[in-house]
C-alpha cells in the first residue's frame, strides 16, 4: 500500500516539473530516468558498505555518480550540464547492466533552468533504493498520472480493471503470458501478484499461505523458482517510452531481467511464431490517419488497429488451453464495417469468444470517455457451449465523472464471481443458472442469425425481451459540445460551386456539402449539427461549411457517449419554442432532456432510419423526376386549343341549375392534380356564388393562370361533383372539352414543360401577379391523334401513375416508420 510520505514525494517531484515539463508522459520519463540513477549509485554504496567495490561509476564514468552532482563546489549551471551529460551518457556504460541501458536510451534533459533541477534532484535524493512492493506501488501511483499518448490511442488501464481481468484468467505459476501492447506493464505486474499470492502457500512454500504481504511471498521463492516464474512474462510496446517505464515497473517488482520489448505487433514478424497461455491487453483504440499496413500472416486483412490487435491475440493463444481477455473501443461489438463483422464472426465461428462484459463509459476517464467492454476468450469453454455470456457493469466502484472519485457501488465482485462459476459449469458440463439482472446467457446462433454477428449486450436485452429497458434521460448538455460560430462566419452569402463549401444561412435553407476539403477552414470532416436560434431547426451537415449568423450553433456529439446522427433525429421530436428570438442554446435547450440508450442501439437505430431513407429518398426520386411523356406521330393533327376546348364556358348555365349542384370554391393550392375530388356541397344563394366567379362541371380541366401558380403547373380535372357545377376565382380557366379530345389529353398538354415555357413567355401585367393571356391557350397548338389512341395513351399513363401513386403511399409508410422508431424512445 501506498503511503502519504512516498505519494508526497512524488507529488512534489512532478509539482516542481510541471512548469518546465507540462506534459505528464514527459514527467513520468524525468523522474524514471532520475531514479533510477540514483538507485544505481545506492547500489554502488551498498556495495562498497559491504566490503566490495563499486559496479556502476567506475571509470570514466565515475565523475557522474550521483553525490558527484551535489558536490557543494558546483554552480547551478555546472551541474546542470553535469546531469545533462550523464543521463545522456549512461546507455554508453558498459559497467552497466542492459536493461539500465535501456532505460536511459535517448535519454536527455528537456529544460535548462538550474533551480528547477536543483530542487528536482534534492527531492528525488529523498527516496532510497530497496526491493520493496511500496517502492513498486510508489511507481504505480507515477504512472497512474499518464493520460492519453496522443495519436497512438494509449490509454493507461485503471488498476482495478487490470485485475479484474487478471482474476478471471487465473494465471497459474507455470504458464506463460504476454501482453502485446503493454504499456507500463500494469497486467503483468498484477499477474505476478495475483500468482504469488494464491499459488505461494499451495505450491511454493506452505508457509506462506496465510501471507497477504507479497514481500513475504517473494522471499520463500528459491532463486531457481524466481528466475522460471519470471521468464514467463513477455510485454510488448511500439513505443520506447512505455518500454521504459514498463522496463523499471518491473525491475522495481523485483524482475532483475524483465522481458519488454520494443516491437511493432501489427507491422513486424519476428516474433510471429511465439505462442502464450494467457494473453491481455489494452490495445490500442486509435489507428494512424491511412491505417495499419499489417504483414500478410493475419488470417483476416484489416487496417484498423483494435481489429488486428484481437486478430493478432486469438492467433498468438495457445491453440488447445489458451485464452484472453482484451478491452476493445465498443464499436468493434456492433459496427457494420467489413472488418468489424468478420472479426466477430471469426470470434464466434472459431470458438474463441465465450463472454463479452460491457464496462461502463467513464471507465477512462478523464483521459477518455470511450465506452468499452472486455473480450474473454477460451478455447477449451468456448467449444463446449452454444452461447455467449453477456456481463454488463453499470458501476465500477467510482463515479463516472472527470475525477473519477469512488463511490461504495461496483459490481465488479459479482460479475467476476458470476463468469468463473459459468466457466467451472461450462467445463464440468453443470447446469448455470443465473437471475442477475446485468447477465444474459444468448444462444451462438442466435447471434449468427441476425447476420451482422453482433456482440452489444442490450441488443439481445431488447429484442430477446429478458426485461423492460427504459432509458436513461440525459441533457443535450451533457451529449453535446456548443460551440459559437465565429471562425465559419463569412462576409458573403455567395456559393461557389467549385469550392464545395457551403454557405449556411439562419432561417434558410442549406445547401449541405460533403466533402473532404478542408481549405482553412477545419481540419475535421465530421459530422455536426447546426442548431438555428431563430428557428430552431437542426440540420445535420458534415465539415467544412461557413456560416452567415451568429444565430446559428454548432453542435458536436460527446462521440464517447452519442451518436451525431441519432442526436439529430431525436431532436426532431423536441418542440423547441423560438417565438421571442431569443438565442437560448445554454440557457434553455441544452438543459432539454432525451432518452439515450447506449451507442450500440444508438447506431442500430440510425442504421435503420438510414436505410429507411434511402426507400423515402428513392421514392421521391422516382415521384419528381417522373413526368407523362407521349411519343409524337408526325401524321397526327396539329389543332389549337381553342378548336377543340371552350375556354371559360359562359355562365348561363348556372342559373338553371339547383343549388344542391352547386359546390363550394376550390383554393388554387388544391389545384396540382390531374383529378380533384369535390366531395362537400354547400348550399348558397346564387347571386352570392357566382358573381365574378368561372365555374366548372364535372371532368372539365382547371388551370391557375396567375403568377406564380401557373409556374409551379397547378392543374387538374374535377371528378366527383356528382354531375353538379363548381364555382371558383376568376384566377382559373376552365377547358370544356369537345368530343374530339379526352380531358385527360387536354391535362397532359398543358402541363407540359412546352407549355408552360411559351406561357410564361406570353405573360402579361405588372409586379407579382402577372398572367398567362386567354388569347395564348386559344391558339396554343397541340397534336390530336384519334379518341382511341388517346384512350391508349392516356391507359398507359394511368398504369404509370399507379407506380407513382405506389412511390407516394411508399414514402408515406417509411416516413411514419421514421417518426414511429423516434417515439418509442420516449415511451
Amino acid at each position: 500500500m501506498l503511503d502519504n510520505e512516498t505519494k508526497r514525494r512524488i507529488d512534489t517531484a512532478r509539482d516542481i516539473l510541471v512548469g518546465k515539463v507540462p506534459d505528464p508522459k514527459s514527467q513520468v520519463e524525468q523522474i524514471t530516468i532520475a531514479l533510477i540513477y540514483k538507485f544505481m549509485d545506492d547500489m554502488d554504496k551498498e556495495s562498497i558498505d559491504f566490503g566490495g567495490k563499486a559496479t556502476f561509476f567506475t571509470g570514466e564514468y565515475e565523475k557522474y555518480g550521483w553525490s558527484k552532482i551535489f558536490d557543494p563546489r558546483l554552480g547551478g549551471y555546472e551541474m546542470l550540464a553535469l546531469y545533462g551529460e550523464a543521463i545522456e551518457k549512461l546507455d554508453q556504460n558498459p559497467n552497466i547492466p542492459q536493461l539500465f541501458r535501456d532505460i536511459f536510451k535517448n535519454a536527455y534533459l528537456p529544460y535548462r533552468d538550474p533551480e528547477t533541477l536543483k530542487l528536482f534532484l534534492k527531492t528525488i535524493n529523498e527516496f532510497t533504493y530497496e526491493h520493496s512492493e511500496k517502492l513498486g506501488d510508489a511507481y504505480e501511483y507515477l504512472l497512474s498520472v499518464l493520460g492519453s499518448q496522443g495519436d497512438a490511442g494509449q490509454f493507461r488501464t485503471p488498476r482495478h480493471i487490470i485485475d479484474f481481468i487478471v482474476n478471471i484468467m487465473q494465471p497459474k505459476k507455470n504458464e506463460t503470458i504476454l501482453d502485446p501492447a503493454c504499456g507500463t506493464a500494469g497486467f503483468l505486474i498484477s499477474s505476478y501478484k495475483y500468482i504469488l499470492k494464491t499459488n505461494a502457500g499451495n505450491d511454493l512454500r506452505k508457509s506462506a499461505e496465510s501471507s497477504n504481504e507479497l514481500q513475504s511471498a517473494v522471499q520463500i521463492l528459491t532463486p531457481a523458482e524466481r528466475k522460471k516464474l519470471m521468464e514467463h512474462f513477455t510485454g510488448y510496446d511500439i513505443s520506447p517510452d512505455m518500454v521504459r517505464m514498463s522496463l523499471v515497473n518491473m525491475y522495481l517488482h523485483n524482475f532483475t531481467s524483465p522481458k519488454v520489448y520494443e516491437y511493432d505487433t501489427l507491422t513486424s514478424e519476428d516474433r510471429w511464431g511465439d505462442y502464450f497461455d494467457i494473453i491481455m491487453a489494452n490495445p490500442p483504440f486509435m489507428s494512424p490517419k491511412g491505417g495499419i499496413k499489417p504483414h500478410k500472416k493475419f488470417s483476416m486483412q484489416a487496417n484498423r488497429s483494435e481489429v488486428l490487435f484481437v486478430d493478432y491475440i486469438m492467433e498468438h493463444i495457445n491453440p488447445t488451453t489458451g485464452r484472453a481477455g482484451v478491452i476493445v473501443p465498443e464499436g468493434i461489438m456492433f459496427k457494420s464495417e467489413a472488418a468489424f463483422k468478420a472479426l466477430r464472426k471469426l470470434l464466434l465461428d472459431k470458438n474463441y469468444l465465450y463472454a463479452v462484459v460491457s464496462l461502463p463509459a467513464g471507465v477512462f476517464n478523464p483521459y477518455s470517455g470511450v465506452k468499452t467492454s472486455v473480450l474473454l476468450m477460451d478455447k477449451t469453454i468456448a467449444r463446449k457451449t452454444d452461447k455467449i455470456l453477456f456481463a454488463k457493469i453499470e458501476n465500477d466502484g467510482f463515479d463516472l465523472g472527470a475525477q473519477r472519485k469512488p463511490i461504495d457501488k461496483t459490481d465488479l465482485p459479482k460479475a467476476l464471481e458470476i463468469i468463473n462459476k459459468y466457466k467451472d459449469a461450462v467445463l464440468n458440463n453443470e447446469s448455470f443458472d443465473c437471475s442477475d439482472a446485468n447477465v444474459l446467457l444468448v444462444e451462438k446462433e442466435k447471434i449468427k442469425a441476425n447476420t451482422d454477428y453482433n456482440l452489444s449486450v442490450d441488443r439481445y436485452r431488447i429484442n430477446g425481451n429478458a426485461r423492460q429497458v427504459k432509458y436513461e434521460m440525459v441533457k443535450l448538455g451533457d451529449v453535446l459540445d456548443y460551440e459559437q460560430p465565429a471562425q465559419y462566419i463569412v462576409e458573403s452569402e455567395n456559393y461557389n460551386d467549385s469550392y464545395k463549401t457551403p454557405v449556411l444561412t439562419a432561417g434558410k435553407t442549406f445547401i449541405l456539402g460533403y466533402t473532404n476539403e478542408v481549405n482553412g477552414i477545419y481540419s475535421e470532416n465530421l459530422p455536426v449539427i447546426i442548431f438555428d436560434d431563430f428557428t430552431t431547426a437542426t440540420k445535420l451537415v458534415d465539415f467544412p461549411f461557413k456560416v452567415k449568423s451568429s444565430a446559428m450553433k454548432i453542435l458536436k456529439a460527446k462521440k464517447e457517449v452519442a451518436n451525431i446522427k441519432f442526436l439529430y433525429y431525436t431532436m426532431q421530436k423536441i418542440d423547441f419554442n423560438s417565438s421571442d428570438h431569443k438565442r437560448y442554446w445554454i440557457s434553455q435547450y441544452s438543459q432539454i432532456k432525451i432518452p439515450l440508450p447506449p451507442l450500440s442501439i444508438q447506431q442500430e437505430i440510425v442504421n435503420k432510419i438510414e436505410g429507411w431513407q434511402k426507400i423515402i429518398d428513392g421514392a421521391k426520386q422516382v415521384i419528381e423526376n417522373y413526368k407523362p411523356q407521349i411519343d409524337i406521330d408526325p401524321e397526327w393533327e396539329m389543332v389549337k386549343l381553342g378548336e377543340v376546348c371552350e375556354v371559360n364556358p359562359k355562365k348561363s348555365e348556372l342559373k338553371d341549375l339547383p343549388l344542391s349542384t352547386i359546390v363550394s370554391f376550390v383554393p388554387m393550392s388544391d389545384i396540382n392534380e390531374n383529378q380533384i375530388d369535390f366531395e362537400s356541397k354547400e348550399e348558397r344563394l346564387l347571386e352570392e356564388v357566382y358573381s365574378g366567379y368561372t365555374y366548372f362541371k364535372n371532368d372539365e380541366v382547371l388551370l391557375a393562370k396567375v403568377t406564380p401558380c401557373f409556374e409551379n403547373g397547378k392543374a387538374g380535372i374535377a371528378k366527383n361533383l356528382n354531375n353538379g357545377i363548381g364555382f371558383g376565382s376568376s384566377e382559373f380557366y376552365v377547358f370544356r372539352c369537345t368530343d374530339r379530345v379526352l380531358p385527360v389529353w387536354i391535362y397532359l398538354n398543358i402541363t407540359s414543360e412546352r407549355f408552360r415555357k411559351l406561357g410564361e413567355e406570353q405573360m402579361t401585367g405588372t409586379g407579382g401577379l402577372q398572367r398567362v393571356p386567354k388569347d395564348f391557350l386559344l391558339n396554343y397548338e397541340i397534336t390530336v391523334p384519334s379518341i382511341s389512341v388517346q384512350h391508349e395513351i392516356v391507359n398507359q399513363i394511368a398504369q404509370e401513375r399507379q407506380w407513382i401513386n405506389s412511390n407516394k403511399e411508399l414514402k408515406k409508410i417509411f416516413e411514419q416508420k421514421i417518426k414511429h422508431e423516434i417515439n418509442k424512445l420516449w415511451i
